[in-house]
């Protein structure tokens, strides 16, 4: 078997992250002059939470292994990703949905042609190539990876864990500016609150690998309202406002209360009330981009409830045909509530 060594393309330049990330505290981080093509694009605008951002700079300073928990829509990959591109650092997103197998992540066997002949060779999965490379590497969806997955990530969750290719007699040795996150929605012990289908109990032995676990909730009222504010233009319009922004907020506060509760199946994330904020620019109409912003995604026999939120802080109440399930129009044209 062969090692394969890789230790060029080392971070050749540190920043503060007090400045870079506008939070209290006295701490330089490693990171790169220039980016290349894998380094996330900067949001400008972005705000970064001190315990998680925290964690996140950890993970890349001394290479431990990070998982961020937190509600959907809180911003927990977003986090990762904007802090490698103030680092210049290389990052990749991987999904771990139930089609994902451990054959995606190692590689398999493919026919190619080489000199007009048909050979089989073996075309690496992303997880080879991430780890021979500068790469943070971000696994989304944790909890909801397939068994076989979960064991192959299992061996390279130690700091120096090497990765052994069984079919190539082969082991990986990571490069020293590899790097692992991952987000999940729960802790490791499954769907306990019947809000996230489908997850997976995550064995101890496994969580216990984890160096540094994160929680990340929601934004106060008063930052995401400046951050709405910043990502769009409120000086040519004439239908959006701060206050109305605060009711935008407020009544997406609403929303992940209920959805926290089980009342909601899908929550309004931060970059939703952005989205409903653009949106309104666009049609001049705030009730009207909620609803092809948000209220047509949710299940019918939720529009009620939301319903009651946007009343309660806007003062107005849908038209009777959005909520459909609960009125039908009789043969007369009457409505009808069934």
């Amino acid at each position: 078997m062969t090692e394969n060594k890789n230790t060029h393309n080392l971070p050749d330049t540190t920043i503060d992250a007090k400045k870079a990330f506008d939070i209290d505290v006295d701490l330089k981080v490693p990171a790169y002059t220039e980016p290349d093509e894998y380094v996330p694009i900067i949001d400008k605008n972005y705000y970064f939470d001190k315990d998680t951002t925290l964690s996140i700079l950890a993970g890349f300073k001394h290479n431990r292994r990070v998982l961020i928990q937190g509600y959907h829509g809180t911003g927990k990959s977003t986090h990762i990703e904007q802090i490698a591109a103030r680092l210049n650092w290389r990052c990749v997103r991987v999904n771990l949905d139930s089609h994902i197998s451990r054959i995606d992540l190692i590689g398999r066997d493919a026919i190619v042609l080489q000199e007009e002949k048909q050979v089989t060779t073996f075309k690496e999965g992303i997880l080879p190539w991430a780890i021979q490379s500068p790469t943070a590497l971000v696994f989304d969806e944790y909890d909801a990876g397939r068994p076989d997955v979960m064991f192959v990530i299992q061996r390279i969750l130690e700091s120096d864990g090497k990765l052994t290719l069984l079919d190539q007699s082969k082991v990986i040795t990571p490069h020293k500016s590899f790097r692992l996150f991952a987000t999940t929605n729960t802790v490791g012990l499954g769907d306990t609150s019947g809000i996230y289908h489908g997850t997976q109990q995550i064995n101890h032995g496994q969580m216990d690998r984890w160096n540094i676990v994160s929680s990340l909730n929601y934004l106060d009222e008063e930052i995401e309202v400046k951050i709405v504010i910043l990502q769009i233009n409120l000086d040519t319009s004439n239908v959006l406002n701060q206050d109305e922004i605060y009711k935008m907020v407020r009544l997406a506060n609403l929303s992940r209360n209920s959805f926290k509760n089980g009342d909601l199946s899908t929550v309004m994330s931060p970059r939703t009330v952005i989205t409903w904020a653009e949106n309104a620019l666009i049609f001049k109409d705030i009730m009207y981009a909620f609803k092809v912003t948000f209220l047509n995604k949710c299940d019918e026999t939720e529009r009620s409830t939301l319903s009651e939120y946007y009343q309660r802080c806007f003062g107005k109440e849908f038209p009777k045909e959005w909520l459909s399930f609960i009125y039908e129009k009789d043969s007369n044209n009457n409505e009808t509530e069934i």
